[in-house]
C-alpha cells in the first residue's frame, strides 16, 4: 500500500486547461492560440512558487503534441519530442551547448519539438548568451517554454525574444473550493475553519495547500478536526488571537501576561504570532469600517466575529495597535530577548490611552482655555491710562523715598519703539557744568535710569546661555533705542540747577575718573550679563567721542554693540557728554585657551558637530543670549 501511495500534489496535478486554478487568462490566451495556429517559438512562465507555472508547460505541450491521457504529466519527459531541463543542476555554458545539438534533431512523432526549461533564471551569463542566437531563430520544429520565479534575474535580451505570462496567487477562496473537491474525491471529513487555516498557511500556493492536507492527514486521519489541525501545523488560531485583543479590551495585564505564557509553552513562534496578530487587527478594522468585509479572509462565523469584537475599539485605537504591533514585528527579529519584547508590547497595548479618554481630555483643556480667557485677563494686558498714571505716581513717590526717579518707563508701558534723536539735536539744550560735588555716590546722579532688576535666573551658568535666551537688548521689554530717547527727553525735561555737569574728556585718563560710576550706574539698570562683560574690557583710546574699548572675546564686542545706545545714554548721565563705545577684539592666547565664552563656546562647538555646522548653514541659526 504504501509502495504505491502518491503525494496529493502528484495525484491531483492538473491535466488540462480547465483544470488549473485561477489562471484563466493563461489558459484561454494558449488556447485560441493553437485554435488559430499561432503559436510562439518562445514562451515565458512567470510567478510565484506553486501556482502552476510548470504543470501549464506540460498541459500547453500535451496540447500541442496531441499527447493522449494515457500519458502522465510527468511522464511527458519519457518521450522524445519534449525534453525538460532544470536550469539550477544544468546552468553552465556546456549544458547549453549539448542542448542546441538536440535541438537540430527534428520530432521523431508529433508536430513540435517542445524543451521546457524550469528556473531559467539559474542559467549563468554566458548560458544566456550561448542560447541567445538559437532562440532568435530556432528551427521551425523547436518551442521553448521558460518557467521563473525571478524574472528580473533573466537577460533583457532573452525577456525580448519570449511571449511573457505572469501566473497570479490563487486567493484564499479558490484553495478552498480547491482543496473540497479533493476531500470529497478522498472521503475526507474536514470542517470549514480547518480549511481556510490550510488556505492562509499555503500563502496562494495551491502546491502547498495540497502538502499541507497531506500532513493534516497523516496526524489526524480522514476525520481532520480544527483543534487537531492547529496542533498539527502549529499556527496560530482565531482563538487565540481574539483571546489577545480581548485582554487589550478588558485591560487585563495578569490574563494577557498568562496567555502569553500559555504560547510559549505551547511552542508557539513569536514572529509568527505578531505576523497573524497584525492581520487580525487589520481585520478588525475593516469590520469597524463595516461595508468592507469582502477583504477579509475568513469563513462567514469568524466574520461576524470580528465585527461583533471591533465594536470595542475605535478606528483610532486599532490604527495606532496596528502601527505598534507591526514596528514590533519589524524590531524583534533582532531583539535578544524575544519573549520580554514581546510581554512590553502587550502591556503598552493594554495601558494604551483610548481615544475617547484622549478627546475627554483635549475638550476639557479647550474648555478650560475658553474659561481662563474672560473679560478680566484680557483687559490685563490693555494698558488702562488713568490706572497706569496712578500707579506711575505711587511708585513715584514710593522712590522718592529710597533713590532718585527713574528715567526709563517700566516694562509694560514700553510697547512701541521710540526714536532716538541725535546727540546733536537741538531738542537738547546744553547742560551747565555745576561746580564738583563731594556728595555721596548716589547723590551725584541727579537723573539715574531705573530698570526693573535681572531675575536670579541670569545667576545660572554660562552654558545655560547657549541657547533660548532673549537678546539682552530687548530684555524684559527694554531696547537700547528706547532707553536712549527717554533718557534724552528726561534730560531735556528736567531743571538746569538738576542735570549733570558736562566733564571735560581729554583721553582715556579722564574717562578712568567717571569709569567706576558708570559701571556702578551699568549694575543697577542693566542686565547682569552686560555688567559682568564691562568690568573685562580694557580703555584702549579716546578718538574724539568714539570710546575704543578693548575684549578677549567676540561675545563681549556683540553684546556692547547691540546695547551700545544704551551704555552711552548711561555715561551721559554720569559725565553729561555722549560718547560712542566701540569694542574690538583683542585675545589672549592663554586665557582664550583656559576660558571660552558662550558664543565662543558655540562656534566650537560647530566646528566639532557637522550636524550644528550644516544646521546653522542651511537655516542661519545664531546663538541667542
Amino acid at each position: 500500500m504504501a509502495q504505491n501511495y502518491r503525494a496529493l500534489t502528484r495525484t491531483y496535478r492538473p491535466q488540462t486547461f480547465d483544470d488549473i486554478v485561477s489562471q484563466e487568462h493563461v489558459s484561454s490566451t494558449l488556447k485560441n492560440a493553437i485554435k488559430q495556429n499561432r503559436i510562439s517559438h518562445a514562451y515565458m512562465f512567470c510567478g510565484p512558487r506553486g501556482v502552476g507555472k510548470t504543470t501549464m508547460a506540460r498541459v500547453l505541450a500535451r496540447a500541442v503534441n496531441e499527447v493522449g491521457d494515457d500519458i502522465d504529466g510527468e511522464a511527458l519527459n519519457q518521450t522524445l519530442n519534449i525534453v525538460e531541463m532544470d536550469a539550477a543542476s544544468n546552468r553552465k555554458i556546456e549544458d547549453v551547448r549539448q542542448l542546441k545539438e538536440v535541438i537540430r534533431v527534428p520530432p521523431q512523432s508529433g508536430n513540435y519539438k517542445i524543451f521546457i526549461i524550469d528556473e531559467v533564471h539559474m542559467l549563468t551569463k554566458e548560458a544566456f548568451n550561448a542560447l541567445l542566437k538559437t532562440l532568435e531563430e530556432p528551427p521551425p520544429h523547436a518551442i521553448f517554454i521558460f518557467a521563473t520565479t525571478e524574472p528580473h534575474k533573466v537577460l533583457p535580451t532573452i525577456l525580448s525574444r519570449v511571449q511573457r505570462f505572469d501566473f497570479k496567487r490563487i486567493s484564499v477562496q479558490e484553495i478552498v473550493s480547491r482543496l473540497k473537491e479533493i476531500c470529497q474525491k478522498e472521503e475526507i471529513t474536514i470542517d470549514e475553519e480547518s480549511l481556510h487555516v490550510i488556505a492562509k498557511k499555503a500563502d496562494g500556493a495551491l502546491r502547498d495547500a495540497l502538502g499541507l492536507m497531506d500532513q493534516a492527514i497523516a496526524f489526524c486521519g480522514l476525520n481532520i478536526r480544527y483543534a487537531e489541525l492547529l496542533q498539527a501545523l502549529n499556527v496560530i488560531g482565531h482563538d487565540q488571537l481574539f483571546d489577545f485583543t480581548g485582554a487589550i479590551e478588558k485591560r487585563d495585564s495578569n490574563g494577557g501576561l498568562t496567555l502569553i505564557d500559555q504560547l510559549m509553552k505551547e511552542g508557539a513562534d513569536i514572529q509568527e504570532f505578531l505576523v497573524s496578530l497584525t492581520e487580525h487587527i487589520r481585520n478588525l478594522y475593516i469590520a469597524k469600517l463595516g461595508d468592507k468585509m469582502h477583504l477579509v479572509e475568513a469563513t462567514p462565523e469568524t466574520m461576524e466575529r470580528y465585527k461583533q469584537v471591533a465594536k470595542s475599539f475605535s478606528e483610532q485605537d486599532l490604527i495606532r495597535m496596528l502601527h505598534l504591533v507591526s514596528e514590533a514585528q519589524l524590531k524583534n527579529k533582532d531583539v535578544q530577548q524575544p519573549r520580554v519584547h514581546f510581554e512590553i508590547l502587550m502591556l503598552k497595548l493594554i495601558h494604551m490611552s483610548r481615544s475617547q479618554e484622549l478627546g475627554k481630555l483635549i475638550s476639557g483643556l479647550e474648555e478650560l482655555k475658553k474659561n481662563g480667557n474672560n473679560p478680566v485677563a484680557d483687559t490685563t494686558s490693555t494698558p488702562n491710562p488713568p490706572q497706569q498714571t496712578e500707579e506711575f505716581q505711587d511708585e513715584e513717590e514710593a522712590e522718592k523715598e529710597e533713590e532718585p526717579p527713574a528715567a526709563y518707563k517700566r516694562d509694560e508701558e514700553i510697547s512701541e519703539p521710540v526714536n532716538r534723536p541725535s546727540p546733536q539735536s537741538p531738542s537738547l539744550k546744553p547742560e551747565p557744568a555745576p561746580a564738583a560735588s563731594k556728595k555721596p555716590q548716589e547723590d551725584r546722579y541727579t537723573n539715574p535710569v531705573h530698570v526693573a532688576e535681572p531675575d536670579d535666573d541670569h545667576d545660572e551658568d554660562h552654558d545655560d546661555m547657549l541657547m533660548g535666551r532673549p537678546s539682552l537688548g530687548f530684555l524684559r521689554g527694554i531696547s537700547s533705542s528706547n532707553g536712549l530717547a527717554d533718557s534724552s527727553a528726561e534730560l531735556n525735561n528736567t531743571e538746569p540747577e538738576q542735570q549733570t555737569e558736562r566733564a571735560q574728556l581729554n583721553d582715556t585718563d579722564d574717562i578712568e575718573l567717571h569709569w567706576k560710576p558708570f559701571l556702578e550706574v551699568v549694575k543697577e539698570n542693566a542686565p547682569q550679563m552686560l555688567y559682568y562683560q564691562m568690568l573685562r574690557v580694557q580703555l584702549k583710546d579716546l578718538r574724539g567721542t568714539e570710546l575704543i574699548l578693548s575684549a578677549d572675546n567676540e561675545f563681549a564686542t556683540n553684546l556692547m554693540e547691540e546695547n551700545q545706545q544704551m551704555l552711552s545714554s548711561f555715561f551721559k548721565q554720569v559725565t553729561g557728554v555722549y560718547i560712542r563705545m566701540k569694542c574690538i577684539v583683542e585675545r589672549d592666547e592663554q586665557k582664550e585657551k583656559e576660558t571660552l565664552s558662550p558664543y565662543e563656546r558655540f562656534k566650537e562647538l560647530q566646528k566639532k558637530d557637522p550636524h550644528l555646522r550644516t544646521i546653522v548653514e542651511l537655516f542661519g541659526a545664531e546663538l541667542e543670549y
